[in-house]
């Protein structure tokens, strides 16, 4: 949990990486600002002959100095990430480099496309797309985002629905790697397979796949194949670099403690309610491509989580991808059973989206008779609330507290639905047809469908292809293995 300190003692600093904030005496941020060593940067500020020397601006700045906070993070690049974002939060007057809203990539995916694809955005908008990251070294992030793409046979062609025309125009270095959607060589089922397998690399499962990389390395080292073996290298370094779980922390973390009772108030002045929202109830939707589409609904209380209080659903009655009607599925069958167990309403309802998620939450409330309740949006692009009845949304100023008690009642929904997600799509995984083969365990599988990309491209496969492509398979095991899924066709 960051540290707040409100002191002038150096000794009270602790020597690591962090972000620090300086605040007028009215407690209004006027300076954000990173270090590897937050002792020894801030102490800096307070050294007697700094002020004789510093510019005027820096003068003014130390004079305007009342108070401050540090928060410690793990690294160098978490502290990054944490001073834009406070600095976009916060505008501070005397911050003046990162004022002009640069922002960090982010890996982006539409699975919503018939074969998705990977690709690198800035903002993060309110598009049904899944985005990962930000990812502060984006000359790390390119060749790896590359790789990926190579490695899982994933398109990079620009086209929504790729076709032979579009083929016909692919280079060859693309289209080697390609598992070509585009003339048929893959189905949708297929294709979706290699897709989930690379969007859990993106989620941070790159153990296995390092692995590969720097036996390949090691591979082409023994063959003198120096080049190529600095090549896998790099690549190994990268996937760790990026994805590895020492920088993924901070993408969920918070900063600070969830918002309490000062932002309720806010949120009921800002929505105009008669009840201070104690009891809100968050929703979100997540899905691959429209496959085991899930929802979550978080509950805060007095503008903190209650755990207990989470539920998660399995979509039943949506078979297409439409996340308005997965909307009004949940939250009716949500408060069809609170009112037929006569328990408690809660006193907000928020859906994470716009105009859309608002309309199929309003509807879903109406069909089953629900008492009048209060109910918004909050849109991701702009932050914008959307309350029934209002043509225009609400956008907050990003310090006010209610706007931050929907931003982590989203996230925290969002959290919780992509966890589940990710659950029944290992459970799936696990539970395929490699697993009724004798001698293959979860690691061994794992590596298979990493290698050949689904079970339909294994059962297609000669012996000599199965012991080719899947180390630690000799010739006899990958002819056991052939004939089994044979006797399964």
């Amino acid at each position: 949990m960051p540290k707040k300190i409100i002191s002038f003692y150096p000794g009270d600093i602790p020597a690591k990486p962090g972000v620090y904030i300086y605040r007028d005496r009215f407690g209004k941020v006027i300076y954000v600002g990173k270090a590897s060593n937050l002792r020894r940067r801030m102490s800096q500020y307070f050294q007697p002959s700094r002020d004789k020397r510093s510019d005027p601006k820096v003068r003014s700045l130390i004079k305007s100095i009342a108070e401050w906070e540090v928060y410690v993070v793990k690294n160098e690049d978490e502290s990054l990430l944490l001073e834009s974002r406070l600095i976009k939060q916060y505008a501070p007057r005397y911050n003046v480099l990162m004022r002009d809203d640069k922002r960090f990539l982010l890996i982006k995916i539409n699975l919503r496309e018939h074969f998705p694809k990977l690709s690198m955005a800035r903002v993060r908008k309110d598009d049904n797309c899944r985005y990962f990251g930000p990812f502060p070294k984006g000359g790390v992030l390119r060749p790896v985002v590359d790789f990926l793409t190579h490695y899982f046979g994933i398109r990079s062609c620009r086209p929504a629905l790729p076709d032979e025309n579009n083929h016909k125009h692919c280079l060859a270095s693309i289209v080697k790697d390609c598992c070509e959607p585009c003339i048929g060589k893959t189905t949708r089922e297929e294709y979706m397979e290699k897709v989930n397998s690379m969007v859990s690399v993106l989620e941070g499962d790159v153990k296995e796949l390092v692995g590969e990389v720097k036996r390949r390395m090691l591979e082409a080292s023994e063959k003198k194949k120096f080049e190529k073996a600095a090549q896998w290298r790099d690549i190994a370094s990268g996937l760790e670099e990026v994805f590895g779980a020492r920088n993924r922390t901070f993408r969920f973390a918070s900063i600070s403690s969830a918002p309490g009772e000062e932002a309720v108030k806010d949120l009921q002045k800002v929505l105009g309610i008669k009840k201070a929202p104690e009891s809100i109830e968050g929703f979100d939707i997540s899905n691959t491509g429209g496959e085991l589409a899930v929802a979550s609904m978080v509950c805060f209380k007095n503008g903190k989580p209650s755990n207990k209080d989470y539920r998660r659903f399995r979509i039943k009655n949506v078979k297409q991808i439409d996340d308005f009607a997965m909307m009004e599925e949940v939250l009716t069958r949500r408060y069809s059973r609170l009112l037929d167990e006569k328990k408690p309403l809660p006193d907000l309802i928020m859906v994470d989206g716009g105009k859309g998620q608002l309309s199929s939450a309003l509807k879903a409330l109406t069909s089953i008779k629900c008492p009048p309740l209060a109910v918004i949006g909050l849109a991701k692009k702009n932050e914008e609330i959307f309350i029934p009845g209002r043509l225009e949304p609400i956008v907050l100023d990003r310090r006010r507290p209610a706007l931050r008690l929907l931003q982590a009642l989203r996230d925290e929904a969002h959290r919780f639905a992509v966890g589940y997600h990710r659950d029944l799509r290992d459970k799936r995984l696990k539970e395929s047809l490699l697993d009724e083969i004798p001698g293959i365990g979860p690691a061994r599988k794992k590596i298979m469908l990493t290698a050949f990309g689904s079970v339909a491209k294994i059962r297609k496969a000669s012996p000599e292809e199965i012991a080719q492509k899947v180390p630690g398979i000799g010739a006899s095991f990958a002819r056991t293995i052939y004939e089994f899924l044979k006797k399964k066709d």
